[in-house]
């Protein structure tokens, strides 16, 4: 087995968080059930046994530098001009073994990543196949954005937004690995092709920049790229808002 690493994408703002979210990123609300949302991602980690933790920042890196100076920091300076794609290129040095990449606004159960590193695909995404019980009254961020997959013969053959929710398999919450050769691939292929999607739309993003990890999964799998689901049941949640935040507080009992 490969050393592995983990890459956690945290450099946004947050916007919809606002006020909470005013002084500091996303992965810093504490609260629930007494801990950090970043406490949570990082106790899976550890859990998994992986101790090389890679954090992508941007706004306010320099309190998460603060509160975890035991990880390894790369700055998105351009987190305002850039989106989650290009936020996890700014730890492409870091893409030479086996790695888990996580969002840093979700919070899951401690064995979630142990999971995902024991599945043999070449691309193992984390899909929730009870997601739409989770929008249910979640009217701050419908459904439409919830990234949807559809699943054929125990593969991952679509990923992204723009989906429709009927029919589909699951929402990916944000957590994924990648072998170590499709670690390499999807950095060598990324910087291949940046030049060529910065004018022009890369999947369902006007351009690479504002591309999700989503675009560059699909691009994944249309490569050929063995993509399976490792599958929960809606016992997660994502922060994207403040009403996710309080019935996070409310109702998570992971």
């Amino acid at each position: 087995m490969h050393r592995m690493k983990a890459i956690i994408i945290g450099a946004g703002r947050g916007i919809r968080m606002m006020p909470e979210t005013e002084s500091f990123p996303k992965c810093l609300i504490d609260g629930v059930q007494d801990q950090r949302v970043l406490d949570y991602i990082l106790n899976a980690i550890a859990y998994a046994g992986i101790n090389d933790i890679i954090f992508v920042g941007g706004y306010h890196i320099e309190k998460v530098e603060q509160a975890y100076p035991h990880l390894r920091f790369y700055n998105n300076t351009e987190w305002e001009n850039n989106n989650i794609l290009e936020s996890l290129m700014y730890a492409a040095p870091e893409m030479d073994t086996t790695l888990v990449v996580s969002y840093s606004d979700i919070i899951f159960s401690r064995d979630l990543v142990k999971q995902v590193i024991t599945c043999d695909a070449d691309v193992a995404l984390v899909i929730d196949q009870g997601w739409r019980q989770r929008y249910v009254g979640r009217t701050q961020h419908p459904e439409s954005q919830a990234e949807k997959v559809v699943v054929k013969n125990g593969q991952i053959t679509e990923i992204g937004k723009h989906l429709p929710s009927e029919g589909v398999y699951g929402e990916f919450i944000g957590l994924a690995k990648f072998n170590r050769e499709t670690a390499r691939l999807m950095r060598d292929h990324y910087l291949e092709i940046r030049e060529q999607y910065l004018t022009r739309p890369f999947h369902h993003a006007p351009n690479i920049r504002m591309a999700y990890l989503t675009d560059m999964l699909q691009e994944l799998i249309n490569l050929g790229i063995d993509t399976k689901p490792v599958d929960i049941w809606a016992n997660w949640a994502e922060l994207d808002t403040t009403q996710d935040l309080a019935r996070a507080r409310e109702r998570l009992d992971l």
